[in-house]
């Protein structure tokens, strides 16, 4: 990626000046910080954390994720929001090209950069004004960042903006739950479990309890799949992950 290269204001200043923060309404420009702190504190157990939240099926989604992408050694990725690298670690393990891995977070890129994986750039960068020039790559991904970011929109529109013409941007989030019967399983688990292990595992229940509060407010898949064409992508198509926790959202800069 070119150096020097001035991204576009990402924040529209006649936009909403509260945000939400979990369940909680904050201001605008309070969230970035305070989820950064939230990331400070997680990462040095955030592999351990996502084992246990998700009993492991996360490692299954990504894979599941790494596969649509189809890696290719002559195709580049843009990974954002990476935080420790599992996805750059996949694509490359698949036999895809060079990878840039960013995320907002210096602490959560630490992770990655002890993984040492190869053919890997690492660089901290905000996802909602990329400092990388238009047209450059071939896959953008976001798995399980987009819901922390605060303008979401701005996200997509840069996504869309540094692919080639062809190129796709795929996004894995959590998502609504299709199945009622398990609601209440899965609301026990989010709200009561999650924040507990938080407090076992890594001393911080705080953070966990707000993780869980940001996936009931992640905008449901229908509604995702709407803004991906509003900023732009064409053919946009949506997977849903063992039933609806989890869904991947794929679109194409035509």
């Amino acid at each position: 990626m070119t150096a020097g290269y001035s991204a576009p204001m990402s924040d529209n200043p006649i936009g909403p000046v509260t945000t939400d923060f979990g369940f909680r309404t904050i201001a605008r420009d309070a969230k970035k910080p305070m989820v950064r702190a939230v990331f400070d504190s997680v990462a040095a157990k955030y592999d351990v954390m996502n084992d246990l939240m998700s009993l492991g099926v996360h490692r299954l989604w990504k894979r599941e994720f790494v596969a649509e992408l189809d890696p290719r050694p002559n195709r580049t990725l843009l990974d954002l929001a990476g935080g420790t690298g599992d996805i750059a670690a996949l694509w490359q393990a698949r036999g895809g090209g060079p990878v840039t891995l960013t995320d907002i977070n210096a602490a959560m890129l630490a992770v990655a950069e002890r993984r040492a994986i190869p053919g890997v750039t690492i660089t901290v960068a905000d996802a909602e004004a990329l400092p990388f020039p238009s047209s450059s790559v071939d896959r953008v991904t976001i798995a399980f960042g987009l819901r922390n970011c605060t303008d979401k929109m701005a996200v997509l529109r840069e996504a869309r903006r540094v692919l080639r013409p062809g190129g796709q941007f795929h996004c894995l989030e959590f998502s609504r739950l299709q199945i009622a019967a398990l609601a209440p399983v899965y609301d026990a688990w989010s709200f009561q479990v999650m924040p507990r292990l938080g407090w076992l595992v890594a001393g911080d229940r705080d953070s966990y309890a707000y993780l869980a509060e940001s996936i009931r407010m992640f905008p449901n898949q229908a509604k995702l799949a709407a803004m991906f064409r509003d900023a732009g992508f064409g053919r946009v198509s949506v997977r849903n992950l063992t039933g609806g926790i989890a869904a991947i959202h794929r679109g194409w800069r035509l």
